[in-house]
């Protein structure tokens, strides 16, 4: 498989808001800050080729990230530190770059049939490894456009101390829906600055601005597990340890027979919900799974501490809530920790009842208390895989990435750059016939990549194909 090398830059440019931005200047908060030394957001989409030529694509394109970029001028501004240490973002107008790219050789089935994701993806985004704290003298979001055989790849950038997951792809979406026509954007996004978030507490960095947090050298596997929504049902009735009669994907799906709504002599949701066998979420079902396999094939001693570190989204989270199209960054992170030994030894049940009970303690008050412990002790995010035991999940199943449709057709499938990977770096898309179906993007060692494709318990829920 051909590799990034091979992708041809044609032309780069500077596009620029088709209005001025009424908005002088944007606080960054303690979710943002932390951010500064991650590494700028690439997630893309992989398209059919439009039914126009490629050179109208990119006029059409240009057009419409330049009105998209007016609804969202902050994408259009750059960093700034003032004189007490506090980073803004200046609305100056300032403009993202726009980059024509080609790699004509490349057709869709060759980049989506292998099992490991091929190189040239990285090769379809800019920024490539730029921390985020490079926003002071650098756009804070691009667009490449790369062409290919019989297919176009739309890769959007964004600086992710100035957005997290939720407002990346609302403006992905935004691009997408004006692209396509649309005369008013669906959903516009809110700038307000008056929350828990906001903060006088300074963020101090070494001369020069951070440094990454992970070495972005070791050799590393990168692979799409697809899990259709039957599988997912089948996981979380495994998690949630059912005793009941039906079928899982049946009762899950809600859709048993009357013939079988009689267990232990009650009524069936009366008795599944007194068992509380569904209070354990799809999602942390899968995470769970995904925890006890990659773990085992680490190999690691039973007495070692192994930690799972999901971002959850705070936006919901909030008394009051925060406004859902909250632009920035409003996620923390929660680690679930557990020896190694305990985690293996025991059933998923055991693991997912961690994950589920920390996922719902994080509270309005457990919002608060991290942004205080922030406050106490300003720092950035540790992002990497210190102890090689650890994994971090990214993104969310729930996000709108297949709502990208720019004009002639929903994206054929979604793929990030190289940005913020490392060993035991995950990323949950949702799959592309939606249903509640996952495809996790999994960065793992090699070694352990090998060992988690052996594990039967783990492959047993993975589509052979999408």
């Amino acid at each position: 498989m051909p590799s990034s090398s091979t992708t041809t830059i044609i032309s780069k440019c500077t596009i620029y808001p088709d209005q001025k931005s009424s908005i002088k200047t944007l606080k960054l908060s303690v979710s943002d800050l932390p951010m500064l030394s991650c590494q700028y957001i690439q997630k893309g989409v992989l398209l059919s080729y439009p039914p126009y030529s490629f050179d109208d694509l990119i006029t059409f394109l240009k057009r419409s990230l330049s009105t998209a970029l007016s609804f969202f001028p902050a994408l259009a501004g750059r960093l700034s530190t003032d004189s007490d240490g506090h980073v803004h973002i200046v609305c100056n107008d300032a403009g993202v770059y726009f980059i024509q790219a080609k790699a004509r050789h490349l057709y869709i089935d060759n980049v989506l049939s292998p099992s490991d994701v091929p190189d040239c993806f990285k090769g379809f985004f800019s920024f490539d490894k730029m921390l985020s704290y490079s926003g002071h003298s650098n756009p804070l979001a691009a667009v490449q456009v790369t062409e290919l055989a019989d297919g176009v790849f739309i890769g959007c950038i964004v600086n992710h101390a100035v957005t997290d997951g939720t407002s990346f792809w609302h403006f992905f979406n935004t691009f997408a829906e004006i692209c396509k026509g649309a005369k008013k954007i669906s959903n516009s996004p809110d700038f307000s600055r008056d929350t828990v978030f906001n903060s006088p507490a300074v963020l101090k960095f070494p001369a020069g601005g951070p440094k990454i947090t992970f070495s972005g050298n070791e050799p590393l596997r990168e692979r799409i597990f697809h899990f259709s929504r039957e599988a997912i049902l089948k996981l979380k009735y495994k998690a949630n340890n059912g005793n009941l009669l039906c079928d899982p994907v049946e009762i899950l799906g809600k859709q048993c027979n009357d013939s079988w709504k009689v267990v232990n002599g009650g009524d069936f949701s009366e008795n599944f919900l007194k068992n509380k066998t569904i209070e354990i979420s799809s999602f942390q079902s899968l995470c769970a799974q995904l925890w006890r396999s990659v773990t085992r094939a680490r190999n690691l001693f039973p007495s070692k501490t192994t930690t799972f570190r999901m971002a959850v989204n705070c936006r919901h989270r909030l008394e009051p809530r925060l406004h859902p199209y909250y632009f920035g960054n409003a996620i923390q992170s929660i680690p679930t920790v557990a020896p190694v030994g305990e985690l293996l030894s025991h059933n998923l049940n055991w693991g997912a009842e961690l994950l589920h009970k920390n996922v719902v303690a994080h509270d309005d008050g457990t919002v608060r208390k991290g942004v205080a412990d922030w406050e106490r002790e300003p720092r950035l995010f540790p992002l990497g895989n210190f102890d090689g035991a650890s994994i971090t999940m990214g993104s969310s199943p729930r996000f709108p990435m297949y709502n990208n449709d720019f004009g002639w057709g929903r994206p054929l499938a979604i793929r990030s750059g190289r940005a913020n990977k490392f060993d035991g770096k995950i990323s949950a898309f949702p799959g592309r016939e939606g249903n509640g179906s996952v495809d996790l993007e999994v960065v793992l060692a090699p070694e352990t990549m090998a060992g988690l494709e052996m594990d039967g318990e783990f492959m047993q829920y993975v589509s052979t194909s999408v």
